[in-house]
């Protein structure tokens, strides 16, 4: 991925001549334009990162916001939102919150997002071949298209929203990691975990439970299937990002050292 940036916000702002030129020190090619849709619908070779600065959007640029909405799923750009608390919750009236990849509050701190920017660009990099592919199973589509956002600057993400269609994948497709769901209707998490474990095929995929609880009862229902980790649902989106990080880096230095 290249170093280039989309900003869009109104080109007499300050702030938004502040952050190209934050980021323009950072090596970033930044191309600004107006919150109007047509205007970003007529750029020609538009880049993968999306800055939108939402100071002086209101309401009655409701359309811009729907726009983007839509068009982050068809040209799967990455979508970062500045704004204070009150244009932040404007945006996510229109812009399905788990689509964003990061929400800053003014005042802002460019160098903060030519951080996390310098991050996505680093990992975009990465043959893809070396990328871990990551199964996320769950029947929430919201938690489902949350993850992948999340996860997916990193690694190869797939989704199945049913235990059923998840081991259809997985006879067909190697997985490095599978993050499932406990509690799903019909065939649960616990269920699926037992069906993994007596698929050869499969069997030794690691798997790392979502859930929305974590009393003991639940554990110990399925500690014999020998999951790797039990990630709460409602962690912060770093600490979960962090905590799948951590469980392949662990693996790596673990094979290391076999070999």
């Amino acid at each position: 991925m290249e170093k280039r940036v989309l900003l869009i916000g109104h080109g007499k702002s300050f702030m938004v001549n502040a952050i190209e030129k934050g980021l323009e020190k950072e090596g970033y090619g930044v191309l600004m334009t107006e919150p109007e849709r047509e205007d970003i619908e007529d750029m020609e070779n538009r880049p993968n990162i999306y800055l939108l600065y939402m100071g002086d959007l209101a309401e009655s640029d409701h359309e811009l916001l729907e726009y983007l909405n839509d068009a982050i799923d068809s040209e799967r750009f990455l979508l970062y939102i500045i704004g204070n608390k009150e244009e932040l919750d404007l945006a996510i009236n229109y812009i399905a919150k788990e689509k964003v990849q990061e929400m800053y509050l003014r005042p802002l701190d460019v160098k903060l997002i030519t951080e996390n920017l310098n991050s996505v660009v680093e990992y975009s990099e990465i043959d893809d071949e070396l990328k871990k592919k990551i199964l996320i199973i769950d029947d929430d589509g919201t938690m489902l298209r949350m993850m992948r956002t999340w996860l997916s600057v990193k690694y190869h993400v797939y989704m199945a929203s049913s235990g059923k269609i998840a081991l259809s994948f997985l006879a067909k497709n190697p997985i490095d990691l599978v993050l499932l769901d406990y509690e799903m209707p019909g065939m649960d998490g616990a269920t699926v975990l037992k069906e993994i474990r007596n698929t050869p095929a499969y069997k030794d995929i690691p798997v790392i439970f979502l859930t929305a609880k974590d009393d003991k009862e639940s554990v110990m229902k399925v500690v014999g299937l020998k999951p790797e980790k039990y990630l709460l649902k409602s962690m912060p989106k770093e600490k979960l990002t962090n905590a799948i990080d951590e469980f392949f880096i662990i693996k790596s230095m673990k094979k290391a050292r076999k070999e």
